[in-house]
């Protein structure tokens, strides 16, 4: 695997640093080792010119960071204003020096509030040769939560803008009392006798209900189930979706589909066929094949879309599009606009490069049918969603689904072409150099501008958490710090060549907590990796659970003891960038990184310090009883004891959620992803097998294991 090569490095200059630190680019950071790394001037002024910035000239760099300062001096409102509950805002308006300003806003219950205002002086500002006063009003903080808007008005001119109230704080134990546990896994990997050769949502609400029922699960988390590309390759990750907000038609089950039960007995006969030819899959260990499996899920779908739906069907679907709005007809758009134009929007007709571009409109017109279908499947992924949340409620579950946020999409999928002013270009979100990625990790996703998304009012971000939350008990963020920075990497430059862009946090945990509360659902982010202490007391004030990764539990090389983690995590041994518990007790991820390439120490020293990790842990384990002192874990059964003994280490923490992997309870070991890589490893095509590679089903997993029966024993 090639890697690009960093330019020369040279220091950021004076007038730079001012322009980055104005738009929250870092020129300096603490890497996870605690050393403070120093930017190049290169990688800074990639990551400016992808913020949209003129940083040619020492002229262009000065002209930039004076419009930044007269931005808000030029508007009467900010796009937006963010407050929480419970605490009174300043919300300031800015008016000719002098003039008189009234305040008042509109709540989304319908009432409307005069805003009083406040003595607080600000010094009067020149902008383009007027001088420019700011006017204050207090915005009281017993308002009703919601999305309100405020108005403001002076000398004949007014303004509006949205003000959001947030939860002061979410509260995890309304929904989840004091511990839960559950079970983690990747949907497309776990299949049933009667999946189309890939794991669906009907097979998820069946693990929920077992699960639930039996063994007293409170979660199932599983792995992002948003929308990949309609046209062959479909990516098989699932964290580099074409959208965030839309989920992936190849997780529907034909035959829940109400309409199926009402098909020609012929085209039954036909569509079992189709179903036949790739049930056979269930029962091997190779590779998934979504595109077979999409192809025939397709041409099932297309059948049942053409033969109509009752009124009340219809009208229920209605109802669905109205409150989804704009972002599904565009969505159904680019997947009408890739099935006849291809899946890269690079090579479209330049008319359709903008959803709001005239021709596209004229494009959803001649092809009506096709942008409905795509829009209808959509709408049975609602459906089957809700459907397994209420069969994971029904068997007792108080969270049931955790559904799972990716941190961006693909960089020719859905939302780069339909959110595309809101995104950036020319660059792609990834993670600094770590102890298991020595090399950094370049994700090839465009993050969202900070400004563009802010001059938004966070709308795009609003409506894929309203999308995402509408039938889940709980939402794993994948790398929470993404809300509050993320690694940019300029296109051209190695992953470790990057540098940290700052987002708003505060408005985005806000609405991030406002959706949440509105949903029922509780958040956990994933706070692993390179993270600022004070980012992790955030979370836990704002009542977001934290991640707590068993391998990752230690401070300056020394194991934490288990009863010393955070009690506000999601606690688990494992993580779906590691291989399974088995595997990493015989060095898969060693093993995998050096026929990769992706050591920057030889394979030697890496086995030798996994092989002191585990002799570390056994040493923990067995002190407390957890692990027999005459257990050799070399063999295939001290194995198995060791992995039951690491899962009651985790179940000793103060945690309030435990996680299970579902792989760990049949012994697999082939890893799921391998970060850092693409196709060098079969990322996200791995099925579920046993310990000796067979393939697993839900009926077998059902049946039960002496392995399964002392994991959730152990956990429980």
């Amino acid at each position: 695997m090639s890697v690009p090569e960093a330019p020369e490095w040279t220091p950021v200059p004076d007038d730079l640093g001012r322009l980055a630190a104005a738009y929250g680019v870092a020129t300096e950071y603490w890497d996870q080792r605690g050393n403070l790394v120093n930017v190049g001037s290169a990688t800074v002024a990639a990551v400016l010119t992808a913020l949209g910035l003129d940083v040619s000239s020492h002229e262009s760099v000065e002209a930039a960071i004076e419009e930044k300062r007269l931005r808000d001096w030029r508007r009467m409102l900010p796009p937006v204003f963010v407050m929480r509950q419970g605490q009174d805002l300043r919300l300031w308006v800015h008016v000719p020096d002098g003039a008189p300003a009234r305040a008042w806003l509109d709540t989304e219950q319908g009432d409307r509030v005069e805003l009083a205002q406040m003595d607080h002086w600000v010094e009067s500002v020149e902008v383009d040769g007027r001088l420019i006063g700011e006017a204050s009003f207090r915005v009281p903080g017993d308002l009703p939560l919601g999305w309100h808007a405020v108005h403001a008005e002076s000398d004949g001119t007014s303004s509006r803008a949205p003000l959001v109230v947030a939860p002061r704080r979410l509260d995890p134990d309304a929904i989840a009392g004091d511990r839960q546990w559950g079970f983690m896994t990747q949907v497309y990997a776990m299949r049933s006798e009667a999946s189309w050769g890939i794991g669906d949502l009907h097979d998820l609400a069946t693990l929920a209900t077992w699960s639930g029922r039996d063994l007293g699960a409170g979660f199932v988390l599983i792995n992002p189930l948003h929308a990949a590309s309609p046209v062959p390759p479909m990516s098989p990750s699932p964290y580099l979706p074409v959208t965030r907000r839309f989920a992936n038609p190849m997780y529907l089950r034909v035959e829940d589909v109400p309409e199926y039960d009402g098909m020609q007995p012929a085209v039954v006969e036909q569509l079992e066929h189709l179903a036949a030819e790739l049930r056979w899959m269930n029962t091997t260990a190779d590779l998934l094949e979504r595109d077979a499996v999409w192809s025939a899920k397709r041409t099932a779908l297309e059948a049942i879309h053409r033969a109509g739906m009752t009124d009340e069907r219809r009208a229920d679907y209605a109802s669905y599009q109205e409150r989804e709005g704009e972002g599904l007809i565009d969505f159904a758009t680019w997947c009408a606009l890739s099935d006849v134009h291809g899946a890269e929007p690079d090579a479209w007709p330049a008319e359709l490069a903008h959803p709001r571009d005239p021709a596209v409109a004229v494009f959803r017109e001649e092809h009506v049918d096709l942008v409905d279908f795509h829009m209808w499947l959509q709408w049975l992924l609602d459906q089957q969603m809700a459907a397994t949340q209420a069969a994971a409620r029904a068997a007792g579950m108080p969270i049931g689904v955790m559904h799972d946020l990716a941190v961006g999409v693909h960089p020719e999928g859905s939302d780069a072409w339909a959110l595309q002013d809101v995104l950036a270009r020319g660059v792609s979100v990834g993670a600094p150099p770590d102890m298991y990625n020595q090399m950094g990790q370049d994700w090839s996703q465009p993050p969202w501008r900070p400004d563009a998304l802010a001059e938004a009012a966070f709308g795009p971000f609003r409506d894929m958490l309203r999308t995402v939350l509408g039938h889940a008990g709980g939402l794993r963020i994948d790398h929470v710090l993404g809300l509050f920075r993320l690694w940019w990497v300029p296109q051209g430059l190695p992953a470790y060549a990057g540098t940290f862009v700052r987002f708003d946090y505060d408005a985005m945990l806000s609405i991030l907590m406002l959706e949440a509360h509105r949903a029922g659902a509780l958040v956990v982010g994933e706070d692993l990796g390179t993270v600022e202490p004070w980012v992790q007391e955030v979370l836990a004030e704002r009542g977001i659970l934290g991640t707590s990764i068993l391998w990752f539990e230690t401070m300056e090389g020394v194991i934490r003891e288990p009863r010393e983690w955070r009690r506000d995590v999601l606690a688990s041994v494992t993580v779906h960038d590691l291989p399974p518990t088995a595997g990493y007790l015989r060095d898969e991820h060693v093993r995998i990184r050096a026929e990769l390439g992706l050591l920057t120490t030889p394979e030697e020293t890496e086995r030798a310090n996994a092989d002191r990790e585990r002799q570390a842990w056994a040493e923990v384990l067995r002190r407390h009883g957890w692990l027999g002192q005459d257990v050799d874990v070399d063999t295939d059964e001290g194995l198995e004891e060791f992995a039951v003994a690491l899962h009651r280490a985790v179940a000793a923490s103060p945690a309030r959620l435990v996680g299970v992997s579902l792989p760990d309870v049949v012994g697999d070991r082939r890893a799921q992803n391998q970060p850092g890589t693409d196709q060098e490893y079969p990322n996200w095509r791995v099925p579920m097998t046993d310990g000796a590679g067979r393939p697993v089903t839900l009926e077998r997993l059902m049946e039960g294991s002496p392995l399964l029966s002392a994991l959730i024993d152990a956990v429980r």
